[in-house]
């Protein structure tokens, strides 16, 4: 697999991460790309061994041409197994990888829909008992309601009964009044006599 690939296959498998990613588990994104950077091959040190084992394999510049070849020819098998060693291990890493931020974006996604749903479910519990507790209040209240018109109904009929001896007395007053003045006429007329 060519480097360039390498690089855009590994950012396309990172990108979802910072779409996905909730803010309370960033710190597990983290630990997986400090995880692949300890993982991941050091190219320095790699194309260092290989100058370091090229030049080893070519000590001296006086040597014969077919000592030269031959030395190329083992560098050369020396390049192509620890460079396919590299991207092998190389390879793994990003799989690796891969695996590890599809497997945090799905547990990511998993305890959206846990909290979705219990939020869901709180809202209906507290539906109910909102419901529940109206109801209870609602009847507390035509209680209150029913009880307090009985003790106005009461109070009321007594008012009523109180008015009516009221006129009563004012009816038996004006009679008294009236008794009155026809005697206290009488006494007078017979005074003039």
């Amino acid at each position: 697999m060519r480097k360039d690939q390498v690089a855009r296959k590994s950012c396309y498998s990172l990108s979802p991460v910072v779409k996905a990613a909730a803010p309370n588990q960033e710190f597990q994104l983290t630990e997986v790309l400090e995880q692949a950077g300890k993982h991941t091959p050091d190219h320095k040190s790699f194309f260092t061994d290989f100058e370091r084992n090229d030049l080893s394999s070519n000590p001296s510049r006086k040597e014969s041409a077919n000592t030269l070849h031959h030395n190329s020819d083992t560098g050369g098998r020396g390049l192509d197994s620890k460079s396919s060693s590299y991207f092998t291990s190389l390879d793994s890493t990003i799989g690796d990888l891969e695996q590890r931020t599809q497997q945090l974006i799905d547990k990511i996604n998993e305890n959206r829909k846990q909290d979705h749903l219990f939020m869901n479910n709180c809202r209906e519990s507290l539906l109910m008992k909102v419901s529940s507790l109206a109801e209870k209040l609602e009847e507390r209240v035509f209680h209150v309601y029913d009880h307090n018109s009985k003790i106005i109904q009461d109070k009321l009929q007594e008012l009523s009964d109180i008015m009516e001896r009221i006129r009563q007395i004012e009816t038996e007053l004006k009679q008294v009044c009236l008794t009155v003045e026809m005697l206290y006429k009488d006494l007078w007329g017979q005074s003039e006599q």
